[in-house]
Parts: structure tokens; sequence; C-alpha cells
């Protein structure tokens, strides 16, 4: 052997012994803890310094991506798998982390039909209470069905045998809105009263005939037109007319016609003391000239009916929560259902018109009747509410904050008057 070969054979041997050197240095490389989700095993073998192809072969992570999303390399090809998923790991801080809340939905509008009652005692068929009904308005155009003017009696409010709310069951938990019932001990004063409007008027003799000429210059007139056959013979009537007229006022009111002299002598004097600053009548120069003033021929006139109003005023004291919730539901709905309601049509945001508020049935009864005795009212609008929450004169409350007595008080006002029709159309109690 050569040289040179003896020296390559030594460099040989002496490059396996130093990497069995290094080889016996370097720590065994093997599989650290094991971790269920593939994603953090992946992560834990590589940081303990194993590489993708020695995990692979050793099944310390999965070759091909688990339903869990977790990654790896295929053992066949040495090919990278897509990256995993990332998994959220549940932890014992993460539990203790509040959870963001859902989105709260948009609160619907309170109301609902039903009944309201205060006190909460059982109604028998003698108990006595007032009952309260509400009801949507109807314009008069409605009521009628199509004139504007509704007419009387359109206001009368109709029978009503309901029996539910007169036992404490089945009672509304929320206020009630647009209509529902509300049941009420009868007030502590009850009365009622009707009135109607009058007037005096004045008319002299002067003027009274003059009315009359006046009357039967237009009758005739009038009636020549109706019978004229063209234009020229109905202007011819007219004048015609008016001439027999002012005759026979002449002929027969010689007295009269003297007398209406003095009283434009002294209109006309007043009239031209006003332009200088004088303030005299008529009467007062004729009273001060001749001691004496034209008859004014006084009268009461009726000037029309009037609307009645009623005033109530009620106590509560809960005695209970379930009384205290149904007085706070009947002072909201009274309140709620007086005020006036915005229209769905808006111009840049704001309602353009109001709608009026819900109107009030009200009903004296007894049992499941109506009151054999006292009056009935027609549909009511309620014009007030007061409520008093110190009603024995100091502030106390239960311990859920309620109120320990209230006083609330109401004014109703009839939306049409009393008409003598309706007398006739029902003859129970006093009527209205």
């Amino acid at each position: 052997m050569s040289a040179s070969a003896q020296r390559r054979k030594k460099r040989e041997a002496a490059a396996r012994r130093r990497a069995a050197a290094t080889a016996a240095a370097q720590p065994e490389k093997t599989l650290a803890t094991f971790r269920v989700n593939a994603g953090e095993n992946r992560a834990l073998q590589v940081q303990n310094g194993l590489s993708a192809v020695d995990l692979a072969r050793s099944g310390g992570e999965a070759s091909t991506a688990d339903l869990r999303g977790g990654g790896g390399i295929d053992p066949n090809t040495g090919v990278k798998l897509p990256p995993p998923k990332p998994t959220p790991v549940s932890s014992s801080d993460d539990k203790a982390k509040p959870k963001p809340e859902a989105a709260k939905a948009k609160p619907v509008a309170q109301g609902e039909p039903g009944v309201l009652r205060y006190p909460m005692e059982a109604l028998s068929d003698t108990t006595d209470y007032l009952q309260i009904d509400i009801v949507q308005y109807k314009s008069a155009k409605e009521v009628s069905g199509g004139s504007l003017a509704a007419g009387p009696g359109s206001r009368n409010i109709g029978e009503s045998t309901a029996r539910k709310g007169l036992t404490a069951k089945g009672l509304a938990t929320k206020r009630l809105k647009d209509r529902g019932t509300i049941i009420l001990q009868m007030p502590s004063q009850i009365q009622d009263g009707s009135s109607v409007r009058y007037g005096e008027s004045e008319m002299n003799s002067v003027v009274g005939a003059a009315a009359g000429t006046v009357m039967k210059v237009m009758t005739d007139a009038g009636s020549a037109i109706g019978k004229a056959k063209d234009l020229g013979t109905a202007v011819q009537g007219s004048l015609t007319a008016t001439q027999n007229a002012l005759g026979d006022l002449a002929k027969d009111n010689k007295g009269l016609l003297d007398a209406g002299k003095k009283y434009l002598t002294s209109s006309l004097t007043a009239s031209a003391l006003g332009a200088l600053g004088g303030n005299v009548s008529a009467a007062e120069l004729l009273a001060r000239s001749e001691g004496q003033i034209f008859n004014p021929n006084m009268e009461l006139l009726f000037n029309g009916p009037t609307l009645r109003s009623f005033r109530f005023s009620f106590k509560f004291t809960p005695r209970n929560a379930k009384e205290a919730e149904q007085v706070k539901l009947i002072i909201r709905t009274f309140k709620s259902n007086m005020a006036p309601k915005v229209g769905t049509e808006t111009l840049s945001g704001n309602a353009i018109f109001i709608k009026t508020p819900n109107i009030f049935e009200l009903r004296y009864r007894r049992g499941i009747q109506n009151h054999p005795f006292l009056h009935k009212f027609k549909q009511c609008f309620l014009t007030d509410v007061s409520v008093n929450y110190t009603g024995e004169g100091v502030y106390a409350t239960y311990d859920d904050s309620t109120p320990i007595s209230m006083q609330m008080d109401l004014s109703f006002k009839e939306i049409e008057p009393i008409y003598d029709q309706d007398y006739q159309d029902s003859d129970v109690g006093v009527g209205f």
C-alpha cells in the first residue's frame, strides 16, 4: 500500500471517531409529554428539540389534519400539511371572565287589554262599584258614517254585561292601552248636574217693526222672482213687493214712523258727537232730551246646551304587594290613555300631527248590571289627573317604596250634551 493511501485511511478513521464522539455528547431526542390537542402537542415537541420529520415518524403528531383542526407532516412524502387552525383552550381563568352580554331586544310597547281593579275583595251581585272602560276615539265623521256633524245620541254608551274582573283572578299585569276596564270602589262624593245656557236679548219696537218689514219684503220679493218668466219680470216683481211692504208699514204704523224719526235723529246726533270725541248713545240723548227711552222688549233667550263635567276622588291604601301593583298600574293607565297620541307621519323626524287621546265610558254598576238608581254617563274625555302620594300628610312607604296612602283625583267631561230623547230611550233610574 502506498503512503498516500495509508494517509487517506487514517483521515477517514479520524473523521468517524470525531463524529461518534460528537453524537455521544448530544442528548437523545425523545418525545416530550404528550398533549391531546394536536396543535399544542406539535408545539411542545418542537420546543423540546424534535424536528417535524422525526415528530411525524414517532407518532407524536397526526400525519393528517384531524377533526379538531390539528396539522402535521405526511410521513410518506415528508410534505408539510396546511397549518392547523387555532383551537380555543378553556381554562379556569377563562371561565372566571364574564361572558359578553347578548344584545338586548328592543322593548315592546307596554300595554294590553284586560282588567285592573282596586280593592281586591270579590264583588258579589249586590256590590256597587264604578266601572271605567277605555275606548279608542272615533271622530264625528266615523261615528255618523260620513257627516261631519254626528248628531244627538251619537256618544251614548251601550249596555255592558261583562263579568270579568268581579274576582281577583286573571287581572292585567301591565298598564291598559287603548282598551280595557278599570274597576274602582264607589267615590265618596256622587253627584250630577245638568244646565243649559240662556242670555238676555233686547229689541226695541222700531227695530222689531223694521225687522218684520224686511222679512216681509224678502219673502214677497223671493216669491215674485220665483214666479217670473224672465229677468226683467223678476226685477219688477221684487220692486213692487218692496213698495207694497213699505206702504203698508207707513199706512198702519204712523206712530211707529214718528218714533223712528226720533230714533234716527238721536242716532245721527250721537254719531256726530262721537266724531268730536263724545261718548253718548242714542238712548242717552233721548233720555236727556225727552225723559224717555225706547221699550227694549227684553227677553231671556235660549243660547244652547252645555257639557257636563264630573270630578271623582279615590283613596288608595294598598295592603299587600298585589294591591300595590294594581294601584300603580291604574294610575299609569289613566295618565297614559289621557295623553295625546303622536302621529306616524313625520317631517324631518318630527311628527306632523298628533291624534286625539282615548275616551272613557263610565258606568255605576251593581254586580253585573247597571246601577238601578244612579245617573248615567255619555262618553267622556279625561281632562285632568292629579295624584297625591302623601295621602296622610306625611311621606311613608313600604319596603318596596310603595306609598302607604295615595289620593287620586280624576276630572271627566262628556263629549256630547244631554238631549230630551236620551231620557226617552231609557226609563231606568234617574236617567242622565
